[in-house]
């Protein structure tokens, strides 16, 4: 059975894409089979793995609003035994057809309990890239993952709604789903060279201790520019900083996970 992460935070501009993208890059290319799902209806990630949304024939909207199966819409990636499940324009509208659906907060959980790779091998890990928001694609996404990873950006207002994210996942962990936890907060864009950096790192790790990954995330020019080539940084510089950093996380999420 696959190991499910939900990568949310309700701030934008966090590096939350970018984590879920090559956090889930790092993962296949240590031989686990991954899926990554793109609940963000910016569609990102789908863009950011070099993918065509032109030319889907669908995405996790028809799962989620049309009940289609979702190996129908998963495609596979340049990257061996990485896939993902798009995101295209229509997920736009999604949170607001979801407000009248039968079990609205599950339907996504529902959706992913039979995804296989394209050989019908089930995934060993499934990540969820969410929207900038705590609406129902990020409930759904909540109630459908063991795990919650959570991007902090070392910036001024860092702090700044964690509180009502973590409230959010206890509320969801107390009643719809019993089972979710917080693999961890993961410090990203960091500057060593700053004292706001240095600061906002003490901060989170006093507020939230082991719970934060040893592993932070700098600020880094390659890491910018990939989503622009439709890669991840491992294929678009695998000897960058950036690369090095997320392949690092990834075996510390595998550690953490077990």
């Amino acid at each position: 059975m696959a190991h499910v992460i939900t990568v949310t935070n309700q701030k934008g501009g966090v590096g939350k894409t970018t984590t879920a993208v090559n956090l889930s890059a790092c993962l296949a290319e240590t031989g686990k089979r991954t899926l990554l799902v793109d609940l963000d209806p910016q569609g990102n990630a789908t863009s950011g793995l070099g993918i065509d949304k032109t030319r889907l024939f669908g995405g996790i909207y028809d799962c989620l609003i049309d009940g289609r199966d979702i190996n129908e819409i998963i495609v596979e990636t340049a990257v061996k035994k990485l896939f993902i499940a798009p995101a295209t324009m229509d997920l736009a509208g999604a949170t607001v057809e979801l407000v009248s659906v039968d079990n609205r907060d599950a339907v996504l959980r529902d959706v992913l309990t039979n995804a296989v790779t394209g050989k019908g091998k089930p995934f060993e890990y499934i990540l969820i890239d969410c929207p900038p928001s705590l609406g129902l694609l990020t409930v759904n996404a909540l109630v459908a993952a063991h795990t919650v990873l959570i991007p902090v950006q070392c910036e001024f207002y860092a702090l700044e709604g964690l509180t009502q994210l973590t409230e959010t996942v206890r509320y969801v962990a107390s009643g719809m789903n019993p089972n979710l936890s917080v693999l961890g907060l993961l410090l990203t864009m960091y500057d060593g060279r700053t004292n706001l950096s240095l600061q906002v790192a003490e901060e989170v790790k006093k507020y939230f201790g082991n719970q934060v990954f040893k592993t932070i995330i700098p600020r880094n020019v390659r890491l910018g520019e990939a989503p622009s080539y439709g890669e991840p940084i491992t294929t678009y510089d695998p000897h960058s900083k950036g690369a090095a950093v997320y392949k690092k996380l990834a075996r510390e999420v595998m550690k953490r996970v077990g």
